[in-house]
């Protein structure tokens, strides 16, 4: 059984996380990392240790060391994460959006020490998406528009989503282009659309889990791949998948492509 140290527990994933790991044998949640401090008292009260923050905790305090720490949390603890996860030598994934790039960097650096999982998303079906809109891109090439949609709920913090920029990255690389290509509005532009351009927008809205809409437009025809989260239990489940895959590699920094091609779905 691997022992999580989880971050932001008290979040959407957090909870999620929660009852997902109730109903597997492989996983126990040992403590978590909070910034709501009545849930954590409840959690306190169910004898499951929580803390504010990553600078309260002594690992020689828990009966059981964390076997992996999973984060879904906020960007702002970052440093300390790394930090407590680098000094105690535990793998880490990352699936926490909306860092900068100087961040990434620091998350790159950490890897050097200890196993890294980091990506913008947990769902082997965004993975797929990923995959499907390479392949039309190298089919295609720059004789294409390229726009990408991403929906997700009122409350999301960080626009466009990391997963919008995983599938952005991914095109951009496909097409000979870079994150200076990129559009994400275009009420100040007042000029007709580049070749070059890729396109992304957000819309935050309701409940909606997750929706990331990738266009292809063509001359007189358009092709459009989309991938739809109807629950937030598959980013769970991603998660832990990955917790399992990067317990067991060397330091480095790891992503849903290396989980995928060593699960030979992908």
């Amino acid at each position: 059984m691997r022992n999580i140290l989880l971050c932001g527990i008290t979040g959407r994933m957090g909870k999620v996380i929660l009852t997902v790991v109730d109903n597997m044998k492989e996983f126990k949640v040992i403590a978590g990392v909070c910034s709501g401090t009545s849930f954590c008292d409840t959690l306190k009260s169910k004898r499951l240790p929580a803390f504010n923050s990553f600078r309260e905790i002594v690992v020689n305090d828990f009966s059981e060391k964390p076997d992996i720490i999973i984060d879904f949390s906020s960007p702002r603890v970052l440093d300390d994460l790394l930090t407590f996860a680098k000094s105690n030598k535990i793998p880490t994934v990352i699936g926490t959006t909306g860092y900068t790039e100087e961040q990434v960097e620091k998350i790159k650096l950490a890897s050097r020490g200890i196993p890294i999982f980091f990506s913008g998303n947990m769902s082997i079906g965004v993975n797929l998406l990923i995959k499907a809109c390479e392949s039309v891109a190298s089919v295609l090439k720059e004789n294409c528009d390229v726009e990408i949609i991403e929906k997700h709920h009122r409350n999301k913090k960080d626009a466009p989503s990391g997963t919008a920029l995983m599938v952005a990255d991914a095109l951009a690389k496909k097409l000979g282009l870079s994150s200076k290509n990129y559009v994400f509005s275009r009420d100040q532009r007042h000029c007709k659309r580049e070749n070059s351009e890729i396109g992304i927008s957000s819309v935050r809205a309701g409940t909606i889990v997750g929706e990331h809409s990738v266009i292809f437009g063509l001359e007189n025809e358009t092709i459009t791949i989309t991938h739809s989260a109807e629950s937030r239990n598959i980013f769970a489940k991603g998660a832990l998948m990955a917790a399992n895959f990067v317990i067991k590699q060397k330091p480095g920094i790891y992503g849903m492509k290396e989980l995928c091609e060593n699960m030979k779905c992908c």
